[in-house]
């Protein structure tokens, strides 16, 4: 099977369709050795190439078998990320190419790599992504942080400093560095024989955990929204931040731009899910992992989190499409 992928939850189901689902996960990662090409993409200032949930997603992809093409904005990083897997042992299945999502022109460079260098692409997985914060280290210093839900909350919103300008990056990273990538690399998926899209997302982007009634009606008619609908959310939102009215109209006030760039993305994917039907494309939420970006205080190893995404990744031709999952359990958007 040629594989290339690319790094760049909406309804429920009986529990025998759950069984059927986590049966087909766990035979696709149940020892078959996977040949061909895997794509990951790493953008933004939070994720680095040398660790984090993409890091673990790459060794394992990578370990299977298939070649990955890592790319990240900073050179330098990405070769280094390939060096560093050379401790595994499976450098040979890794490539590196230079990436960044918020320039058309290295979209179109890499796009034009993998056409020449390997004439399709088969699974694309958009992982990369900011917060739309920055950390007020001396604060973050003297916090005492346990894993409880309210108290990760509690502290995090007192050291974690939100403006206009790091939520205008985060949507454009997080929601339109991705679509405008996933655009670009389209045609290449549709050369493939089972071609798949997974999305890595969060729970906070359920519509749950989105008070605004205008914002959450709109997202949630699937049958009749657009990317034109998302934009008219998204628009909204920045108006109200920029007008300092997010309380009052109803916005996340807690990481709130990465709130909504996670609630734009899960509707991008059944967008692109009801347009591209022959295609596999879903959102998963990897649950809280442990990473620099949360100072560890995560639930998951890096190694456990991967699972779920290549667990989408390698769903077979006519696997499920349009979908939520955390880790492997199917949700409501």
């Amino acid at each position: 099977m040629s594989l290339l992928a690319y790094f760049a939850m909406y309804v429920s189901v009986s529990f025998g369709v759950l069984q059927q689902l986590q049966a087909i996960h766990q035979k696709a990662l149940g020892g078959q050795k996977v040949i061909g090409r895997l794509l990951w993409r790493m953008s933004g200032g939070s994720w680095r190439a040398n660790r984090g949930l993409g890091w673990g997603i790459v060794k394992l992809l990578a370990s299977k078998g298939i070649m990955v093409i890592l790319t990240a904005r900073d050179e330098k990083r990405g070769l280094q990320a390939v060096e560093k897997l050379k401790e595994s042992h499976i450098s040979a299945n890794v490539v590196f190419h230079q990436l960044d999502v918020m320039d058309p022109a290295s979209i179109s460079s890499l796009a034009e790599f993998i056409k020449i260098q390997y004439g399709k692409l088969d699974i694309l997985v958009n992982n990369a992504g900011i917060g739309g914060t920055i950390t007020d280290s001396s604060k973050l210093a003297a916090s005492t942080i346990s894993n409880t839900k309210a108290d990760l909350q509690n502290v995090w919103s007192k050291v974690l400093i939100q403006n206009y300008d790091l939520a205008e990056e985060c949507l454009s990273t997080n929601y339109y560095g991705a679509k405008r990538t996933t655009e670009v690399l389209i045609p290449l998926l549709q050369l493939s024989d089972s071609p798949r899209i997974v999305n890595v997302s969060s729970t906070m982007g359920m519509l749950k955990y989105i008070p605004n009634q205008w914002a959450k009606g709109l997202l949630s008619d699937c049958d009749s929204f657009s990317e034109e609908t998302v934009d008219e959310v998204l628009i909204a939102f920045l108006k109200d931040f920029k007008e300092d009215s997010l309380g009052a109209k109803g916005w996340p006030t807690f990481l709130s731009a990465y709130t909504i760039s996670k609630a734009a993305m899960n509707a991008h994917t059944r967008i692109l899910a009801k347009k591209y039907p022959n295609f596999c494309i879903n959102c998963v939420c990897p649950g809280s992992v442990k990473t620099d970006i949360n100072n560890n205080t995560g639930h998951f190893s890096i190694e456990e989190a991967a699972i779920y995404p290549v667990k989408l990744a390698l769903l077979p031709k006519d696997g499920p499409s349009g979908l939520f999952f955390l880790l492997d359990q199917l949700y409501n958007f």
